[in-house]
């Protein structure tokens, strides 16, 4: 059985999460707090970071999107990165986007501040931080928007890694209810059909004791 050392409200655990579901594949999961820095841990990943995934094989790889893509190229139904060059490289600027955009611009000044410095004994979040992320969501929700509004999924057609990225972020960041909807409507639309894929739904029952999700956050028809 493959597993993955994952930490829950951490996005990039989260894409990983989805790929490996929108794929079928079954998987356990072992729950990681990457700043406690185990030594066993540190012994798959020196650099002490999630996620994980150990294939059954005891192949360990590291990263989401080196996982995501290694998952990509053995498991290819259903293909997350498209079966055309061009289509591929659309989806993976897009995941570029968030998990190196957004996470810079509104992850980090979010979930980062409120959950994991206090998680890791840091102290409380900083305003200035707070202040620059809730203002940086509206320029991506809005974006999400103009994409939904010219195709059917962020980078195409179909379903593919982009989304996953996008969702595994705006999820985080929907468990401690820092996502403005009410003023996003096509944003929400889109993430209301992600939510409602089998391979999302696992992700609507974590819980981080002590941290309870909005009463939004797991209704389908939020």
């Amino acid at each position: 059985m493959r597993l993955l050392y994952h930490f829950a409200l951490q996005p990039f655990s989260r894409k990983v999460r989805i790929v490996l579901r929108e794929k079928r594949l079954e998987f356990d999961l072992q729950d990681e707090k990457p700043w406690e820095r185990r030594d066993a841990f540190l012994t798959l990943n020196p650099a002490g970071e999630v996620p994980v995934l150990v294939e059954p094989d005891g192949s360990a790889l590291i990263g989401s999107t080196a996982i995501c893509e290694f998952l990509d190229e053995v498991y290819p139904d259903p293909p997350m990165l498209a079966t055309t060059p061009l289509a591929r490289a659309e989806i993976r600027r897009l995941v570029a986007w968030f998990d190196v955009k957004f996470y810079r611009e509104v992850t980090t000044n979010l979930l980062e501040e409120k959950i994991f410095r206090r998680l890791a004994g840091l102290g409380g979040p900083a305003s200035q931080a707070l202040r620059a992320g809730s203002a940086n969501i509206h320029y991506h929700l809005d974006y999400i928007a103009w994409l939904t509004d010219r195709r059917t999924w962020l980078a195409g057609d179909d379903f593919s890694l982009a989304d996953a990225a996008a969702a595994a972020h705006l999820s985080a960041l929907d468990y401690i209810g820092d996502v403005p909807w009410a003023r996003h409507a096509e944003a929400k639309d889109w993430y209301a059909r992600v939510k409602s894929r089998p391979s999302f739904r696992p992700l609507l029952t974590d819980q981080l004791p002590g941290v309870p999700p909005p009463r939004h956050y797991a209704d389908l028809d939020f």
